[in-house]
């Protein structure tokens, strides 16, 4: 059985798409690593793509989800460097 393609391909949305992805596993990585700050930075970076994605592809789902996680990251961000 062959899935059927639902998402646009080799557009600024796959490009987008890609980057964000390793972005994010990247910064889970890092997560598990224990590696602070950069994790943050990582997935902040990989969530605002993914939310740029969503945006594009008008995918509320998606819009919701990243932002979502944006602000909690950005949070873990800010308390990071306020109990330093």
């Amino acid at each position: 059985m062959k899935w059927p393609k639902v998402t646009p391909s080799h557009g600024a949305s796959w490009y987008v798409k890609w980057i964000a992805t390793i972005t994010i596993v990247i910064g889970a990585v890092l997560n598990s690593l224990e590696l602070f700050p950069a994790n943050f930075y990582f997935m902040l970076a990989g969530t605002g793509l993914w939310f740029i994605v969503g945006m594009l592809w008008f995918d509320r789902s998606l819009i919701t989800l990243n932002a979502v996680i944006f602000v909690i990251h950005f949070i873990g961000l800010v308390l990071h460097y306020s109990y330093r």
